[in-house]
């Protein structure tokens, strides 16, 4: 019975009416004619009328049909006259109406237990109707949500994984060895295929067990990190996977929030689609950061055991792959004993995942780790003067970009000579063979070392003290005006040609053409003086004097010649000293100083030989095109004439023990302004010393960036140029077997027919003495044979 029907309210019967409610089962006793087979048929219409769904309806037939026989009206309840029911008939009709009241309160008793079946029935069916609009809505939103993340992730960009990674070009020497490293990133690439499958599983095996089952992310990871986060009130475990790394390194900042982790997933899922397991490994071993400065895993092999990826060990590969959880922590450098006990954790996990057997494990644990760091990159910076004139040629002559150079991984062959290198930069690197510079600004000076057989430049010293990247070379990029060292190309080696030798008489005294005034560096005149000694002595005027007898055109075209350019604006006098409108470079007067040296055949200077991809396949190759400067005699001759000057003229600074050297030095005065009145001829502006040796050729400037009246020289070319030249070749010739300069077939031919003919020596000197001899009690001019035989003709 429901607790309705317990406790519902019932009316009380009133004494004598014999009204009060039944119960089933219960004996009924008529009152006034009642009886029990029409109380029980009236139930029985209740029971029916119910169940029709009589709520809110009042049919007058239902009532009927249910045996209320309640008056519709007043009219109806009033006694009809004449009825001869009277008051018992009343008495029963209002006993009856009491009974129905009562009876409809209360419901039949067999349909009660239906009644509340289909009430608890109809509140489930409610209950479900919500349940399923709450999920279709939830679905809605997740299907809404789902499509939105796609979207977004659709839309991130990891186009920079399509680019393969930059990989460093390497300069190579003369004997094909590399010397130096170009890249623009920190980053030495290496495929997959060549790092050991020891360290792949290493790496998987400590930083993502899960890599090549999930789908760019790891969900019990995350959940776990997630926990221990909040525990910890803040973002310290991170949970990701080698793919949310790799995303975190290349695409995000590092900062620990949920946006960022946030965008991390979506990257990470979008890399997961794009790439293969392999692929992400790859990229992530090469990008990762292993401590010590180092990115990717071939840069970490080389700093911590000097060795390439191929090479390295179990051991080895378990203390790197523990590495890019925390590179300062598990430093082996820093902390060997932290990276000990990290190391045998990646062992231990990596047999517990059956990566490696359990004799593998015991062996490597029992490894020390063994440190022998020898700098894979430090090739990267080095010889920077060098190397900048390397890009210049790449970029001038071959049409490579910057880009190009840094990224491709290219072979660019060279001339250089890594020993001649080092000598140059050693050299420069000691600053008492310099003269000593005021605090605020460095002496500064270039050097340029070639082989004038081939052309190839076997070192550049750009500068000194520190260089930047791609900084101003001084050997190759430096214009100014080359004094007195362009004398031989100006004026001796045109004279010569036209016909004048060594022991031709020229003017020394007061000269003044048109204006133009020059003086002796020592301010003195000698009235007249040979070829030989005003290239010597380095005597101005007579250099003047005999470029204005054979014409300024001659000396602008043998100039030219030598691979020079001259302006319109050089066509005057001052040429025969050096004085160019704009001057010249270190690397200009090497290669022309080297045509002399190579009995007149100058090769174009040159520091690229070849440009290979790393495969070996040459993709472009120097073809110098040599031209001829002069006749081998005339070389000759001149290279004789700068011997004398080395050996006992004004570069007798720059002789050499035991070796042969010719060259000609050259000082530049100080601008004749107000500024530098006071100064006067006690100071330099720059100082030159161009020379070779029968294997080498050098040019070497001195001098101020900014030359003012607080920044000036006080040497001469004859000294501090000349000194470094001596330096630099004794280094660079050091155990190289002594030769002399070769000697012209046309002149050893005419040597051997002077010696048959006269009791002189070949050079016109007598054999013991080596003085001049005399005929007709005057000194005589002499002509050598090969040279007499090419005037006369």
């Amino acid at each position: 019975m429901s607790l309705f029907r317990m406790f519902r309210w019932r009316p009380k019967a009133k004494p004598g009416t014999g009204s009060s409610p039944k119960r089933e089962g219960q004996s009924y006793r008529a009152s006034g004619g009642g009886s029990r087979a029409a109380d029980e048929a009236r139930q029985a219409a209740r029971s029916t009328w119910r169940r029709a769904g009589s709520a809110g309806q009042d049919d007058p037939s239902r009532r009927q049909a249910a045996g209320d026989f309640r008056p519709a009206s007043r009219e109806a309840r009033e006694p009809v006259p004449g009825d001869g029911g009277g008051a018992a008939a009343r008495k029963e009709r209002a006993n009856a109406a009491t009974d129905n009241r009562a009876a409809a309160r209360e419901p039949a008793p067999d349909s009660g237990g239906t009644a509340a079946r289909e009430t608890k029935k109809a509140r489930r069916l409610r209950g479900r109707r919500w349940l399923w609009t709450a999920g279709l809505l939830c679905f809605a939103a997740g299907a809404a949500g789902l499509g939105a993340a796609a979207v977004w992730v659709r839309g991130l960009d990891i186009s920079k994984l399509e680019h393969p990674l930059p990989e460093p070009s390497f300069v190579m020497d003369a004997g094909g060895k590399p010397v130096s490293q170009l890249s623009s990133s920190r980053i030495v690439p290496v495929p997959l295929g060549q790092i050991p499958l020891d360290l792949r599983n290493a790496v998987v095996a400590v930083e993502d067990r899960r890599f090549y089952d999930h789908a760019g992310f790891d969900v019990w990871s995350i959940g776990r990190a997630l926990i221990r986060d909040l525990k910890a009130g803040a973002l310290e475990e991170g949970g990701s996977t080698i793919t949310q790394q790799l995303a975190k390194n290349l695409f995000l900042d590092s900062d620990k929030s949920f946006n960022r982790k946030f965008k991390e997933l979506g990257y990470a899922i979008k890399i997961n689609f794009a790439y293969s397991k392999d692929e992400i490994l790859e990229l992530y071993l090469n990008s990762i950061y292993f401590g010590e400065g180092r990115w990717g895993i071939e840069g970490a092999a080389q700093q911590y055991f000097g060795k390439s990826v191929q090479q390295l060990t179990l051991a080895e590969s378990a203390v790197l792959a523990g590495l890019p959880k925390a590179p300062s922590l598990y430093s082996p450098v820093r902390h060997p004993d932290k990276a000990l006990e990290r190391r045998n954790l990646v062992l231990s996990l990596m047999k517990e995942q059956h990566f490696i057997s359990a004799a593998a494990y015991d062996k490597a644990v029992a490894e020390p780790i063994a440190l022998k760091p020898n700098n894979g990159e430090s090739l990267k910076g080095r010889h920077p003067s060098y190397v900048d004139y390397v890009m210049d040629e790449a970029e001038k002559l071959y049409g490579f970009t910057e880009q190009q150079i840094l990224t491709l991984g290219l072979r660019i062959h060279t001339a250089m000579d890594l020993k001649v290198q080092q000598a140059a930069e050693e050299v420069y690197r000691i600053d008492a063979l310099f003269p000593q510079s005021p605090p605020d600004r460095l002496v500064q000076s270039g050097a340029v070392v070639l082989d004038q057989r081939t052309g190839g430049i076997r070192a550049i010293v750009g500068a000194r003290g520190d260089q930047t990247y791609r900084g101003f070379n001084r050997a190759t990029e430096l214009k100014r005006q080359p004094g007195s060292s362009f004398k031989p190309l100006a004026v001796y080696g045109p004279a010569l040609e036209l016909g004048y030798t060594p022991e031709s008489i020229l003017y020394d005294g007061q000269l003044d053409i048109s204006g133009y005034r020059p003086k002796d560096w020592d301010g003195q005149t000698r009235g007249q003086v040979s070829l030989r000694e005003a290239v010597m002595r380095s005597w101005n005027i007579p250099a003047v004097w005999l470029l204005n007898e054979i014409g300024i055109d001659a000396g602008m075209n043998y100039v030219r010649k030598a691979g020079i350019a001259l302006p319109s604006a050089d066509r005057n006098l001052s040429l025969a000293l050096g004085g160019l409108s704009e001057g010249v470079s270190p690397l200009q007067m090497a290669q022309a100083y080297g045509a002399i040296a190579n009995e007149g055949v100058m090769q174009n200077a040159h520091a690229i030989t070849k440009i290979t991809t790393k495969d070996g396949l040459t993709l472009v190759e120097a073809k110098p095109q040599p031209t001829k400067l002069t006749e081998p005699v005339y070389a000759y001759t001149l290279t004789r004439l700068l011997q004398e000057t080395v050996a006992q003229g004004t570069g007798i600074a720059a002789a050499l023990s035991g070796r042969p050297a010719a060259g000609k030095t050259g000082t530049t005065q100080l601008p004749a302004t107000a500024e530098f009145e006071a100064i006067g001829r006690n100071g330099a502006k720059d100082a030159w010393f161009v020379g070779f040796t029968p294997e080498l050729t050098a040019a070497i400037w001195l001098g101020y960036d900014q030359t003012d009246k607080t920044h000036y020289l006080t040497t001469s070319g004859g000294a501090v140029p000349a000194q470094l030249f001596r330096e630099i070749m004794t280094r660079a010739l050091k155990d190289v077997p002594v030769t002399d300069f070769p000697v012209p077939e046309e002149v050893r031919r005419a040597m051997e027919e002077a010696q048959l003919r006269s009791p002189l020596g070949s050079d016109g000197r007598a054999p013991e003495t080596g003085e001049p001899q005399e005929r007709g009690g005057k000194p005589e001019t002499h002509r050598p044979g090969w040279l007499r035989k090419k005037q006369d003709n």
